[in-house]
């Protein structure tokens, strides 16, 4: 793995403590229902960084805001010390060209094969000659163990592949930033060892700063630098692997060790459950006696008819 991710190239970047990015007091709803209140979020440079939290927290709507994609009701989305929401669309847009996103899946183009996949953002963004695109392209599966399957097409590979193929992708126009959003997801367990790997080497050979949304605890705990987890519109517990391990917080515990009981409530909210079966009950019995009863007289002639 070290020698393919050689060819990849260095930028250099020394990790340091200062943020790619940051959110601060971030509030934002969705149809009056808030997802955020008060988020602070600080993405260090260099690191990889684990966004976590039960369904429904709003994770990846953290990605959207980093992104541009979605501006926040109030507070403020920093990334290179740049607030996104004064950006122009000209100024957004290269902004996010020094992002590569790794979606859910993958999402490759199906009437693609593997190389042009790969080859998608430099055609769209750069005005490169086919020479270099072909290098740079072979260069980037090569990083992760793919410059064999150059010629097939999607269909035609496993799901590790798929995700191993949208990673190059994302990692083809030299970002400075690397966005996962729950790259483990469906993977067997070798697919998903291969994929951790190469977030963590790639991140480290490439000198870029990882921002990686996943629900695999256990997985993230070995390649993330620090992780955040979130629950209820905010920050509920953040630091090291370690130090979320030990964390008192009976979310935190819940969230880690998996465990049905807890804060995170099991059910839905719902009526009282004996409550509304007896109710129903009620109800059913109530039309009971309509049902028996005579047929109205207008029925009764429009069925003979």
């Amino acid at each position: 793995m070290g020698s393919q991710l050689e060819l990849a190239g260095s930028r250099g970047v020394v990790a340091g403590e200062d943020n790619v990015a940051q959110l601060r007091g971030v509030h934002f709803a969705i149809d009056q229902k808030l997802i955020f209140r008060g988020l602070d979020v600080a993405l260090r440079r260099g690191e990889v960084t684990a966004i976590m939290g039960p369904s429904g927290t709003g994770k990846t709507t953290l990605l959207r805001l980093i992104t541009g994609q979605i501006r926040a009701d109030s507070g403020t989305v920093e990334v290179d010390g740049r607030d996104v929401a004064g950006l122009g669309r000209k100024e957004l847009y290269a902004l996010r060209r020094r992002m590569g996103m790794l979606f859910q899946h993958g999402a490759l183009l199906t009437d693609f094969d593997v190389f042009e996949n790969v080859a998608f953002p430099l055609r769209e963004h750069a005005r490169l000659p086919e020479r270099l695109v072909r290098s740079l392209v072979l260069t980037k599966l090569h990083a992760v163990g793919l410059r064999g399957a150059a010629r097939l097409m999607p269909q035609q590979l496993s799901g590790g592949m798929a995700r191993r193929v949208a990673l190059a992708r994302a990692i083809v126009m030299d970002p400075d930033i690397l966005i996962y959003d729950e790259p483990f997801a469906g993977l067997d367990p070798i697919s998903m060892g291969v994929v951790m790997r190469l977030i963590r080497s790639l991140n480290d050979a490439l000198g870029i700063s990882s921002v990686v949304v996943s629900h695999d605890v256990r997985e993230i705990a070995q390649i993330a630098d620090q992780s955040y987890i979130l629950s209820e519109g905010k920050v509920v517990a953040s630091g090291s692997p370690k130090e979320l391990h030990d964390h008192p917080s009976p979310i935190v515990r819940q969230f880690l060790e998996g465990l049905a009981d807890g804060p995170v409530p099991f059910h839905y909210p719902a009526p009282d459950y004996y409550g509304q079966l007896l109710a129903a009950g009620q109800a059913a019995r109530g039309r009971g006696p309509a049902r028996c009863g005579p047929v109205p007289a207008s029925s009764s002639r429009a069925r003979a008819r």
